[in-house]
């Protein structure tokens, strides 16, 4: 992944990132107008309580909501655990009620748009945003962004039986995002008295390093410095989908998406459940 850094010394969000925002926004929003077309705004989505409706207006509101972080307004919005995001959603659910297509998917795609604005009008150089899942750089929470759309977008795909957006170039931007967040979603009650060197390894992409010793979980991008105890090699999109609580890592095993090595190569099963969904 490359950036490119201004004359000012700022760097943009990185190359490919702002125009896979956009894609996946209109991607979204073509969905979105498809299900109304079709009567399918109130379709249930797979796995999920939530309508195709809810889910598009929950896209908005969170798109909104990183334009707002982006341009350096404060939003709270829960502590990043699992149930306060659901309380928080289920909140601005709430009190937002529109359901119907076209107003929907106009604020995703608009809303998208003004998030790559404020980064365009360099407020890259004010204090890193308190997002729903810290603070974290500009440029990181473009990549948090993007993962989130491609969440949802696949569950309306699911919803819709649309393909889906997802693919190894929007995996590998989403990176940034995942590899920051990793430590702050471990899970206590698996990661508790686990000593372990995994290597993750994206198939054509890249490597990480995941340590944990004494409950704490480190990342370290590229090959991990020490011997990897267990070697995990994922086709990219299934390693996502697992990541993001889409895809059962079992049956992606089946399918062969997934494949470990190493002197500890049974840690592999238990590396997804060391982790909670953000």
């Amino acid at each position: 992944m490359h950036t490119t850094v201004r004359q000012d010394g700022t760097q943009p969000v990185p190359d490919g990132l702002d125009q896979a925002i956009r894609d996946t926004a209109e991607a979204i929003a073509a969905l979105v107008r498809d299900a109304g077309d079709a009567g399918g705004m109130a379709r249930a989505v797979p796995g999920s309580d939530w309508t195709v409706g809810e889910v598009a207006a929950h896209l908005a509101l969170a798109n909104e909501l990183m334009a707002d972080l982006a341009a350096g307004r404060e939003r709270p919005y829960g502590d990043g655990t699992p149930g306060s995001l659901a309380e928080a959603n289920a909140q601005s659910l709430g009190v937002f009620t529109e359901r119907r297509a076209e107003p929907l998917a106009t604020m995703i795609t608009e809303q998208a748009g003004a998030f790559l604005a404020a980064l365009s009008r360099g407020a890259a150089d004010g204090p890193a945003p308190a997002t729903p899942m810290g603070r974290m750089s500009r440029n990181v929470l473009a990549s948090y962004l993007l993962t989130h759309m491609l969440g949802h977008g696949y569950d309306l795909a699911r919803a819709l039986r649309r393909p889906h957006m997802l693919d190894r170039a929007r995996v590998g931007l989403c990176m940034p995002f995942m590899l920051s967040v990793m430590p702050r979603v471990a899970n206590p009650a698996t990661t508790a008295g686990l000593t372990a060197h995994y290597r993750i390894r994206l198939r054509g992409g890249e490597s990480f390093g995941v340590s944990l010793a004494g409950g704490a979980v480190q990342v370290t991008p590229g090959a991990p410095a020490e011997r990897a105890a267990c070697t995990i090699l994922l086709e990219p999109v299934a390693f996502l989908l697992i990541a993001l609580g889409r895809l059962n890592p079992w049956r992606a095993i089946a399918r062969g998406q997934v494949l470990a090595w190493g002197p500890r190569p049974w840690l592999a099963p238990r590396f997804p459940a060391l982790f909670t969904a953000p």
